[in-house]
């Protein structure tokens, strides 16, 4: 959490391997993604990361589940993962909205395609810019809410930078921590 400038979505593009340090190193899961080749990094980036920004960054011609789907489309195995894009949505409370497009779903709604699909492949890392920031009270509330549940549930590591004090206080309750295994920033 910090002011703009600040430096958070800085921190977030340099660990989700969008923008290169100009000082210092980088390990995930043992690795420097910033030693790979082009074609290597890009792979890493999409089975070891996911990414929720602020503005949900969907694809306005593809349904809900399309978008969920998207990351699936270059990953090395397709096995399960309309199975699992469809979980997912369910799962966030869009299952009826499936051949939705974005222009036919409320901002909160956006935001948890965003989240069904940062997830879809099961990433190690999950990077969250603001993800309630163009969100009102109730949306943000229920984004964040889900947030900790999905993440509860999956076995990976989650960053989210904001400038709600709201939101912060909710993600670093130390018993949330603890069951959930989220690291907050």
């Amino acid at each position: 959490m910090g002011p703009s400038g600040s430096g958070k979505s800085t921190l977030l593009h340099i660990l989700g391997t969008l923008d290169t340090p100009t000082s210092g190193s980088v390990t995930l899961g043992g690795r420097d993604p910033f030693a790979l080749g082009d074609r290597e990094l890009a792979a890493f980036r999409n089975r070891e990361l996911g990414f929720v920004f602020q503005d949900h960054c969907l694809l306005p011609q593809c349904s809900a589940l399309e978008n969920v789907l998207a990351p699936t489309l270059v990953a090395t195995s397709r096995a399960g993962h309309e199975a699992r894009a469809r979980e997912l949505l369910a799962r966030v409370g869009l299952g009826d909205r499936l051949d939705h497009r974005p222009a036919e779903l409320s901002g909160g709604e956006k935001q948890r395609v965003a989240l069904a699909r940062a997830l879809v492949l099961n990433p190690r890392l999950l990077l969250c810019d603001e993800p309630t920031g163009n969100l009102d009270g109730a949306a943000a509330e229920a984004v964040a809410d889900l947030l900790l549940e999905l993440f509860g549930r999956e076995q990976s590591v989650l960053i989210v930078v904001t400038h709600s004090d709201g939101l912060a206080r909710r993600f670093s309750d130390r018993r949330r921590l603890a069951e959930g295994r989220l690291e907050s920033i």
